[in-house]
């Protein structure tokens, strides 16, 4: 080996731990790009589980309630008000559409509550996308019937005698109203 070729690798040798300084640089700086960029991501993170939280309780406290509301007193009503007939037949093929889709909904929540638990405790959750957007499909498919549809056709059955349209008000106003304890 020549003096001149053992210099020409002494020196490279000599480069080589700078550049493995060079390369932990790029990694470090990498790192702490990924890190510049941790709170833009906070507050989505934050709204998600805040979503999750407000949904959870909206579904126990409102939907599950408002279901009930129509399963308990508007079905009945509108049912017990209707002609005999085509009109009531209506009425039945509407109520039993629209209580099975209750049900539909109720099962597809469900599927998706445990993991939205997850979710509003800022934990990992395997949430089913695909379930959640039938969710807002089938909830938004079923009021848009209810509001088109059902609810019309109820408002003239009812509003024909202003009574069944008071007693459906009134029992809806009594579930709402806190009952005093029987035992005091």
């Amino acid at each position: 080996m020549t003096t001149a070729t053992h210099s020409l690798e002494a020196g490279a040798r000599a480069d080589a731990p700078l550049t493995n300084f060079t390369d932990c640089h790029v990694g470090i700086l990498k790192r702490l790009k990924s890190l510049d960029a941790l709170p833009a991501l906070l507050e989505p993170a934050a709204q998600a589980r805040q979503i999750a939280v407000d949904s959870l309780a909206f579904f126990r406290e409102a939907i599950f309630e408002h279901h009930l509301d129509e399963e308990r007193d508007l079905f009945p009503a509108v049912l017990a008000s209707a002609q005999p007939g085509a009109e009531r037949d209506r009425v039945r093929a509407m109520t039993e559409r629209l209580t099975h889709e209750h049900r539909a909904i109720e099962m597809l929540w469900k599927s998706l509550e445990k993991a939205l638990k997850r979710v509003g405790k800022g934990q990992d959750a395997d949430l089913d996308v695909e379930d959640l957007h039938q969710l807002v499909a089938a909830y938004a498919a079923h009021a848009g019937f209810e509001e088109t549809e059902f609810l019309p056709l109820s408002e003239t059955i009812l509003g024909r005698n202003s009574n069944h349209m008071a007693a459906l008000g009134m029992s809806l106003h009594m579930r709402r109203v806190p009952q005093p304890n029987a035992y005091i």
